[in-house]
């Protein structure tokens, strides 16, 4: 019984957008949303602790970035 409760309340956040939040972009999804925020040149794509860091080029400067867990990209300093 407390599995089928268990199962359910996922079920619901599931349907609210919950499960889709937390699903990893695959490594083309995050190359493409990098890319449609005006970045080229995208490489070195690694998981760590913080997010998804990449390297990649802007403005023709090249950047490191960081793309959290809710899948925005910040330049990392």
């Amino acid at each position: 019984m407390r599995t089928r409760t268990i199962l359910q309340a996922f079920l619901i956040l599931a349907l609210a957008g919950g499960a889709s939040a937390a699903r990893a972009l695959t490594e083309e999804e995050l190359v493409a949303r990098i890319k449609a925020a005006g970045y080229t040149e995208v490489s070195d794509i690694k998981s760590t602790a913080e997010g998804t860091t990449a390297r990649a080029v802007k403005n023709g400067k090249p950047v490191q970035l960081v793309v959290d867990s809710s899948g925005q990209i910040k330049e990392r300093n």
